[in-house]
């Protein structure tokens, strides 16, 4: 009766250990994943640097179509309907 009962916490200390160890690995292999991401993340940038685009302060980019004003006077310009074809 000794015997079975010794068998059984065996088991189950066995089987702990092999959840801990896959535990183990399963973090292991998500720290892996974030660094790779973050390296990717880091050549992304560069390359949009390279392009022109430029993080604002939140880390995203910031790039539209509209030309930047160059004098707040050659900014100013007629309404639609004022204009002469």
């Amino acid at each position: 009766m000794r015997n079975s009962d010794d068998n059984r916490v065996d088991d189950v200390e066995k089987l702990l250990a092999e959840a801990k160890a896959f535990e183990d690995r399963k973090q292991a292999l998500i720290a892996e994943l974030l660094k790779q991401k973050q390296a990717a993340i880091a050549a992304f940038d560069e390359k949009l640097a390279k392009l022109g685009h430029h993080a604002d302060s939140s880390g995203r980019t910031k790039r539209n179509h509209h030309k930047k004003p160059t004098s707040a006077a050659g900014n100013q310009s007629l309404p639609k309907s004022d204009k002469k074809s």
